[in-house]
């Protein structure tokens, strides 16, 4: 299952460095550009609630076999773009099937590892795969550099030799194929579907669009009214898309809750430890990848105590000391980014990362350990889509803290340089808006002045990434206030399943 989501999380971030290139090559539009990288985001959200339930229902290896081949034969025809007109919507298309093809299969591949360990094993068992798949994010960028210098297409191709080893293992470890009997609540399907799909794309959008466009509050409004017809429509329907009752379990509802605001900082963090690798440091793309791996060091490291903590004393003993720990990492990291040194930063870079690691693993097996066995896919999509709704935000909110506060920066210290105002308003939008890879052709160019300007450049950029990573410091600090008032002390008991309804009598005659 490791190997089967493993294209999922390395997908997550190898494309965006691919990006230049491939614009370049298809001459994509900004537009199309934007949803090359959205589109897989929007369809993996959207679509996550729906993989889950279809998991338990079609079963659980099934899908996982339909996922890995539907995501592999994505990857390829991305792979096959052709040149010309066709180009963009032919891409565009395809990473929308391959996001839709991922929260098929991992709800599935999730729920696939949870029934293969007793409730007393699971910690240690999830904390192994939360460990080498977030891992994996980290590889995006550092295989990204590499496989673009080659060819653009290898970073699509790349996923179909993993695919095929995940179906050569998948049907070596010959798994059953456990379902449930009940109908697919294809109303709630389309109202979940479509409340998170409008809501993650304003949300995404509202760094392109403005938060004063009413484009940008009118899909989230939208996706929002949406989202609370589905809660109201479930508790309706004897057979709904998600049993919304089961947020009534307090342990349930604070795991949830505690992976939203995780999420916020979590999974942002990605993007925003790159840029400012790129940005601030001046290292390379492939590099900045090296400097993520440093959070993994300490994350991969702590999520074996975390589980081993769930499955002795339950998921508050790894919980609490976790969102503490990453509050204070965070917070730190934060203090020391305007050195720009690494040698200042590399401990609490590992901090930061043990304490998420503390906290993933134990908080989203808890949530499914409170689930009976015939929910597992169900409840995994649940996660999934409260993970990837707080990340969207997360991204929303840091991505325009970000812009506002390094443009004032940036537009600062260019003005006390002898900059003309509008020109130092050009360039701060620019360098706030880039992705970062052109900062050390920059550099090369530069003369002598232009370099002094760089180098506070890079500087302002420093100190707005540390309002960012002081935000996220404060989201883990609610986190761990979350999870302290509401956790429920030791380990869960996994429920029994609900009896199936007795069949109603024939009429007579």
């Amino acid at each position: 299952m490791i190997f089967a989501v493993a294209m999922t999380f390395i997908d997550q971030t190898i494309v965006a460095i691919a990006v230049p290139e491939l614009q370049k090559d298809l001459s994509l539009s900004s537009t199309g550009v934007q949803w090359v990288v959205n589109g897989y985001l929007l369809a993996l959200s959207a679509m996550f609630a729906f993989g889950g339930r279809l998991a338990d229902i079609a079963g659980h290896r099934r899908m996982v076999v339909i996922g890995v081949v539907g995501f592999a034969a994505a990857s390829g025809l991305c792979g096959a773009t052709p040149s010309g007109d066709l180009a963009e919507a032919w891409i565009i298309f395809w990473r929308v099937v391959q996001g839709a093809a991922a929260a098929l299969m991992f709800p599935a591949a999730l729920a696939i590892v949870v029934a293969s360990f007793p409730v007393s094993e699971r910690g240690k068992a999830m904390a192994i795969f939360f460990a080498v798949t977030g891992g994996l994010t980290s590889v995006g960028p550092l295989a990204g550099g590499y496989l673009t210098a080659i060819d653009w297409r290898a970073i699509f191709w790349v996923n179909i030799p993993v695919a095929i080893i995940a179906l050569v293992l998948t049907a070596r470890a010959k798994l059953s194929d456990e379902r449930i009997s009940a109908p697919l609540d294809f109303r709630g399907a389309v109202l979940i579907s479509g409340g998170m799909g409008l809501a993650v794309l304003g949300l995404q959008q509202s760094s392109t669009w403005g938060w004063d466009d009413p484009a940008t509050w009118g899909c989230i409004a939208v996706g929002l009214a949406l989202l609370g017809a589905f809660v109201i429509f479930e508790r309706r329907q004897a057979d709904p898309l998600i049993r919304v009752a089961i947020f009534a379990d307090r342990g349930f509802a604070v795991d949830n809750a505690v992976l939203f605001f995780l999420s916020m900082a979590f999974v942002p963090l990605f993007f925003f430890a790159s840029l400012y690798a790129q940005l601030s440091l001046g290292q390379s793309a492939s590099e900045a990848g090296l400097y993520l791996l440093i959070f993994f060091a300490g994350f991969a490291t702590a999520s074996q105590f975390g589980g081993r903590m769930l499955d002795k004393r339950g998921a508050r003993a790894a919980v609490v000391p976790g969102c503490l720990l990453a509050a204070l990492g965070f917070a730190l990291w934060a203090w020391r980014l305007p050195d720009q040194d690494l040698n200042n930063q590399w401990y609490f870079i590992v901090l930061a990362g043990a304490g998420i690691g503390l906290i993933l693993g134990p908080v989203s097996t808890d949530a499914v350990n409170r689930a009976p066995r015939t929910s597992y896919g169900e409840v995994t999509g649940i996660t999934q889509t409260v993970r990837n709704f707080g990340a969207s935000l997360g991204l929303a909110i840091l991505g325009t803290i970000l812009v506002t506060e390094n443009t004032s920066n940036i537009e600062s210290s260019l003005e006390a340089a002898g900059v003309p105002a509008a020109r130092a308003e050009q360039v701060a939008d620019a360098v706030s808006h880039a992705g970062g890879g052109s900062s050390g052709a920059f550099a090369s160019r530069a003369g002598g002045k232009a370099k002094e300007i760089f180098a506070e450049v890079q500087h302002d950029f420093a100190l707005s990434s540390r309002t960012v990573f002081y935000v996220m410091a404060g989201v883990m600090l609610v986190s761990f206030l979350v999870a302290v008032a509401g956790m429920p002390a030791g380990r869960a008991v996994e429920p029994e399943p609900e009896p199936a309804p007795e069949p109603e009598p024939a009429a007579p005659g």
